[in-house]
């Protein structure tokens, strides 16, 4: 063999062998999102951002559907909104208990005892409000509506219609509502002393009518230059 030749073939050997010594290039490695994410729910959690951590866990969840590593995260995260609920319920705030006690309940469905006593709690909750509502109702319906006089005033005077006897039985229908239910003491002012025994009469006998155990307190005023009136002033608690 010429020495070339040889010279050649070596140098195709030493290529070959250089080649095979050669490692290939690293392949570029996916970049790691999982472990963040799940130190940023770690971080949600930690600081009770409650609806934030459940789209973190949703999202890790969507992407590994059967992690089981991820279960301890959705315990804690149902435990921290049955806090939240118990919490609310403490500050009265029956709804947004409801609404905690939910997404707990979202969170863990197989775990009924971890939600039953808040639920019974809320449920005595939602009754006792209800309860108070219709008490309010009635207390409310049963409070009597003033026909003449201003309850939150000091007294109130009605002009008394004495040319119409018609009206003037309306008006001491009236007037004996308003003394019975605002517990007013009267003061009849009238420009003649015949005026007085007749009215005293009338709105006595209707006072009467009403409550007969109610404790009358009339006053005669004879004001000659005044139209008879009536003075209405209801009695401090």
């Amino acid at each position: 063999m010429k020495p070339s030749a040889s010279r050649y073939l070596l140098l195709v050997a030493f290529s070959l062998l250089l080649g095979a010594c050669q490692s290939p290039p690293p392949v570029a490695e996916a970049p790691d999102t999982r472990g963040p994410a799940i130190a940023q729910l770690e971080q949600s959690l930690a600081s009770n951002e409650l609806a934030t951590a459940e789209d973190q866990l949703a999202a890790l969840q969507a992407q590994s559907p059967k992690d089981a590593s991820l279960e301890p995260f959705q315990r804690q995260l149902a435990e921290a909104y049955l806090r939240r609920s118990q919490i609310d319920l403490q500050k009265g705030d029956v709804n947004a208990a409801a609404t905690a006690l939910s997404r707990a309940r979202a969170l863990m469905p197989k775990a009924p005892a971890l939600t039953g006593e808040v639920n019974s709690a809320i449920a005595e909750a939602r009754k006792a409000d209800l309860e108070k509502a219709e008490a309010d109702l009635k207390a409310a319906e049963a409070k009597p509506v003033a026909k003449l006089i201003d309850p939150s005033a000091e007294s109130t005077t009605i002009a008394l219609n004495i040319g119409d006897m018609q009206q003037l039985r309306r008006q001491l229908d009236a007037i004996a509502a308003d003394v019975v239910n605002f517990h007013c003491d009267v003061s009849i002012q009238v420009p003649r002393i015949d005026d007085y025994p007749w009215l005293a009469t009338l709105l006595t006998k209707r006072v009467t009518k009403l409550d007969p155990g109610f404790d009358l307190k009339l006053q005669k005023q004879i004001l000659r230059n005044v139209p008879a009136q009536v003075v209405l002033t209801p009695r401090q608690p």
